[in-house]
């Protein structure tokens, strides 16, 4: 590689020279050169644009064995992972390949799960087994998985192609709660874990929740786990799912706090039992509504958290009014490694600000009205619906938000 060779006394001038003009290659190390002398790795591509201060008295060279950079040697398991695959295709490798090699993706113990646009090229098909071998030692895995979009049933269900292991069942740990579940049948959200954690907080000792949409225990277990609900009934239809959970509230040991409700909830036969009803329903649990009045308990009624996808159109910039408060959630992205932290539900990303805004409070009070009305139309007697709280998940989609509503239903008394 090329290279300017100076005195040491010169070195570090030279340096904050190659800087500030962008030509020093950060990938390999100073090095020393017979009679003294230290050479500066530049880039080739720049050498052209080169020019040095008369005051700096150094020469072109060309080193042979250039030492990689401290930097350079600590690669990332995206950068490892781009490497490897290139040695592998040799001259075959194309830009093309480049931009189609994932950076970043889910870890589930032993199991990597590759996001749905990548290795779609044709080439990748006829490497066959070498490929997802290749990959898997460069990520650190021993079975890898690839997901596709989110199936178009009323169950959500997962496309997910298994490409090396036997089987799909992981172990996750959010918050010190063990999850275990089938990737290639079940849906997992790392970023709602803002939300689990806040469940987790809630003061639930005593009470009875009833979890609508339970999967395989995402809130349900964060209730009986840490926020010490006495009891609580998980309404799942999803029976791939209601696999999973039952295994999740055993490898807990809340099992003999937990009936399981396996079904349509629309069917459900519960009623006047619950202190807390949880509607973790995306983009809308609104169909679970008159579900959720029913399970409430007629004496006392409760707290109803409700799940929705809110959208907040682009507006231009208008004077400031008082707005409520709101907790920020956690922004969607990847660590440095290219591990996905809290990946989107389809990839929207957008920064949130500390304020509720006018569409999300104008959504709370139409739901809190539509509650309160179907309140007094299934007992025959007016109650009272007020906003506790709107918690703002994460961003879903360009300007799409995920939210809950924490709405306490109380009768009125006569």
């Amino acid at each position: 590689i090329p290279a300017l060779a100076t005195e040491p006394r010169f070195a570090q001038r030279l340096r904050e020279h190659l800087e500030e003009v962008q030509i020093l290659d950060r990938r390999y190390q100073l090095q020393e050169l017979p009679g003294g002398r230290v050479a500066l790795p530049v880039l080739e591509e720049k050498l052209s644009r080169l020019w040095v201060p008369q005051e700096i008295p150094c020469g072109l060279v060309w080193i042979q064995d250039p030492v990689p950079s401290r930097a350079a040697r600590r690669r990332t398991p995206a950068q490892k992972l781009r490497d490897e695959l290139r040695q592998l295709l040799g001259e075959k490798w194309s830009e093309e390949l480049e931009c189609d090699v994932p950076r970043a993706w889910q870890r589930h113990g032993d199991l990597v799960l590759l996001s749905e646009d990548s290795f779609r090229a044709v080439l990748w098909e006829k490497l066959g087994p070498a490929l997802w071998e290749t990959v898997a030692s460069a990520l650190g895995a021993r079975r890898l998985a690839r997901r596709g979009r989110v199936l178009p049933d009323r169950m959500r269900s997962p496309s997910v192609t298994l490409l090396l292991g036997q089987d799909g069942w992981v172990e996750h740990v959010d918050n010190g709660i063990r999850y275990t579940f089938d990737v290639t049948k079940c849906m997992f959200s790392p970023g709602n874990i803002t939300e689990k954690l806040r469940v987790a907080s809630l003061p639930c000792s005593g009470e009875v929740l009833v979890d609508l949409y339970a999967g395989i225990g995402y809130f349900t277990l964060p209730y009986l786990v840490h926020a010490a609900a006495a009891f609580a009934h998980a309404c799942e239809w999803n029976s791939h799912a209601v696999e999973a959970l039952r295994k999740n509230l055993v490898l807990n040991g809340v099992q003999d706090r937990c009936c399981v409700h396996h079904g349509d909830n629309q069917q459900l036969e519960l009623r006047d039992v619950a202190d807390r009803v949880n509607l973790g329903l995306i983009p809308s649990s609104e169909e679970g509504w008159p579900v959720a009045c029913r399970v409430l308990k007629k004496a006392t009624g409760g707290v109803l958290h409700i799940h929705h996808n809110v959208e907040t159109l682009p507006t231009p910039a208008m004077p400031q009014t008082p707005v409520l408060l709101a907790e920020q959630g956690s922004p969607e992205g990847a660590d440095p490694d290219g591990e996905a932290q809290h990946p989107t539900e389809d990839g929207g990303k957008e920064t949130l600000g500390p304020r509720i805004r006018p569409e999300w409070q104008r959504w709370a009070e139409a739901t809190a009205a539509r509650i309160r009305g179907l309140l007094a139309e299934l007992h025959g007697q007016p109650w009272r619906t007020s906003i506790l709280h709107i918690e703002v998940v994460k961003s879903y989609a360009p300007h799409v938000h995920h939210l809950v509503l924490d709405l306490e239903c109380r009768p009125m008394l006569p």
